[in-house]
């Protein structure tokens, strides 16, 4: 009765280092994708175990660069005037032992024209969220799981909506109490922000569970 657990910790060993041996970890390539924004007005990205960078760009071009393989790859389309991007997966159930690709390959930057973007939409797991100094004209949706979102100066015309778990949330808003609805919801950490404050016509709307909230507001860029 006792070879059973032996035999099957075996074959869990043999497959660990079969999947140590795999070559999906090594063979990512880079890869980039531009767009032009006279079809374009909303971006969305939304993957999982993926770190996100957002500059501006400087050619009134939407830019993306980011690494994939036959394993591991992205689902890039345009569709009523939304590019979307999304992870894809071709992995065995051998493929998720061993170790995970390097942070590099798992990075995606992201470039968009600044004033340019009527929406902006990010979603990733286990890895962070990064936005420059940007003005989008209509709204910003960022969530981040195992992650935190930092940005820089972010103006909006309508709304901005951030949302982690395990993480924190810190940047500066463009405009000032009086421009905002603001709701804010925060579970096991500190908030510089109330729960509820203001009477704008924009809104804000922040949520974090296991994590900080750091916002500040500016009236100008």
């Amino acid at each position: 009765m006792k070879k059973l657990p032996l035999l099957f910790a075996g074959s869990l060993f043999c497959l660990i280092l079969l999947a140590g041996c795999s070559p999906q970890q090594s063979d990512f390539k880079e890869k980039t994708y531009s767009a032009d924004t006279a079809g374009i007005s909303a971006v969305n990205i939304d993957v999982k175990d993926r770190k996100i960078n957002i500059s501006p760009s400087s050619d009134d071009q939407i830019h993306i660069t980011y690494h994939e393989n036959e394993k591991e790859f992205y689902d890039i389309t345009t569709k009523d005037s939304t590019l979307s991007m999304q992870t894809e997966t071709d992995k065995e159930a051998k493929d998720f032992f061993g170790k995970n690709a390097s942070l590099e390959d798992r990075t995606i930057d992201l470039s968009i024209p600044d004033s340019l973007i009527s929406s902006l939409k990010i979603s990733t797991t286990n890895e962070n969220i990064n936005l420059p100094s940007l003005s989008i004209t209509d709204s910003v949706s960022a969530y981040a799981n195992n992650g935190s979102i930092t940005f820089e100066s972010l103006a909006v015309g309508k709304s901005i909506q951030l949302e982690t778990k395990n993480g924190s949330i810190s940047g500066t808003v463009v405009g000032g109490y009086d421009d905002f609805l603001i709701t804010s919801n925060i579970k096991k950490g500190e908030s510089t922000l109330p729960e509820q404050a203001g009477n704008g016509t924009k809104t804000l709307n922040v949520k974090v569970n296991n994590g900080d909230i750091q916002i500040d507001f500016q009236k100008s860029r």
